[in-house]
């Protein structure tokens, strides 16, 4: 059941691209659900612009920063953990050994340390997590501006689109509602291992 839940919203979400291409070009200003917006390049204006945005006090080079490393990550980690085309399949496969990454909370606990290596100054980090402790919990990272809360940041989710990174504004993701787990960013930054690449236990895990 949960592999076919998967497997749906990947076929829902590779349907909905035209879309979200149209979407690209217009503001989140709405404040409505179901805007959700692709970045096409290390360098995606739109994704810089609204991280700098986020208070006059973020600095535009920390807010390019932050969209090229969650970009390159996504694809480095694409080719890395050769994934399929549709997250679904791609959680099978690790769940059944034959992949060593490429769940959702290993995409995001990989994003996690690279951006935290960035040392960010005028930037926050935040674990956000959607139906935790059942199977169909999803976990990704936002950023804020610091000190900001976490209910005006931008979510970065590489799991979605299979390693091409989706974000928006946390509040307004069409698929999912989101929380932050301060205890959850703090164990996975003070693990001394890179625990997103090694291979997960025997239970499986939806995503």
């Amino acid at each position: 059941m949960l592999f076919h839940q998967s497997l749906f919203l990947g076929i829902r979400t590779f349907a909905v691209v035209p879309v979200l291409v149209l979407a690209l070009s217009s503001p989140w200003g709405t404040g409505h659900r179901g805007e959700l917006f692709v970045a096409w390049s290390a360098h995606d204006p739109s994704l810089r612009t609204r991280i700098a945005a986020l208070s006059p006090t973020v600095s535009p080079d920390e807010a390019r920063r932050v969209a090229d490393t969650a970009y390159m990550t996504g694809r480095e980690l694409h080719r890395e953990w050769r994934v399929a085309w549709l997250p679904g399949i791609q959680n099978f496969l690790v769940n059944t050994g034959r992949r060593k990454g490429g769940l959702c909370f290993q995409w995001a606990t990989e994003l996690l340390i690279r951006l935290d290596a960035l040392k960010l100054q005028t930037l926050e980090l935040h674990w956000a997590e959607s139906g935790p402790n059942t199977g169909a919990e999803h976990n990704v990272i936002v950023v804020t501006a610091k000190g900001q809360p976490f209910g005006e940041g931008i979510l970065l989710d590489l799991w979605r689109y299979s390693g091409t990174l989706v974000w928006t504004h946390v509040g307004m993701d069409p698929d999912y509602r989101w929380m932050e787990n301060k205890s959850e960013i703090a164990r996975r930054l003070g693990r001394t291992q890179d625990i997103a690449s090694k291979q997960i236990p025997s239970a499986t895990k939806s995503n």
